[in-house]
């Protein structure tokens, strides 16, 4: 998948004009890129329109005009258009209690998941060994666990077929030992990462 180039990024009096239109369309594609595992675990698979939009609303909400700090921004986010054989996805740890947690309790309810990056995460294609995620490093250290993280999952190109084949499972597996989950990803969703594969 190409990368997003400065040339594609919209001022902003023109963004302005087309964001209702991009952001309609962009909540409507993610609907078919996100999975639950569990109750507190979302994956949401990005592709280049995704990111286009999240650079797009960064330029917007930061009023970047200049030339040099937007390419910043697209060198950030490049790092989510996923690579040929590769899923790019986000990972968000989601609390539905934590607006009456203490500051404490968040800490200590996110830190239980200290560890998921170390490929707790997997991507099951049929009855194919297991696809552990890639997650981008700098997300969590020993002390503190990040609410959001960027991963990769590398489909060996033999296993990408399972993706297009209704006759065969795909799922996305948590295996952590305070935090266990399955979730099937659906036929709308395996469409989208096979075009995201190719």
């Amino acid at each position: 998948m190409q990368q997003i180039h400065l040339s594609e990024i919209k001022n902003l009096v023109e963004y302005e004009k087309a964001r209702d239109g991009m952001r309609a369309r962009v909540i409507a594609l993610k609907k078919n890129r996100r999975v639950a595992v569990g109750d507190n675990l979302t994956i949401l698979f990005e592709n280049r329109d995704t990111v286009l939009f999240q650079i797009q609303e960064m330029v917007r909400t930061e009023r970047i005009v200049d030339d040099a700090r937007i390419q910043e921004e697209i060198d950030a986010y490049n790092a989510l258009v996923p690579a040929p054989g590769e899923l790019s996805a986000t990972l968000f740890i989601e609390i539905p209690e934590l607006a009456r947690m203490s500051n404490e309790e968040v800490r200590r309810t996110i830190n239980r998941f200290q560890g998921l990056d170390r490929e707790a995460v997997k991507l099951r294609l049929g009855n194919r060994p297991a696809v552990p995620a890639r997650f981008e490093e700098g997300h969590s250290k020993e002390e503190k666990m990040a609410a959001v993280h960027y991963l990769r999952f590398a489909v060996p190109r033999d296993a990408q077929a399972v993706l297009a084949d209704p006759g065969q499972t795909v799922r996305l597996v948590v295996d952590h030992p305070n935090y266990r989950a399955e979730a099937e990803v659906p036929a709308a969703t395996r469409a989208e990462l096979l075009a995201d594969l190719h």
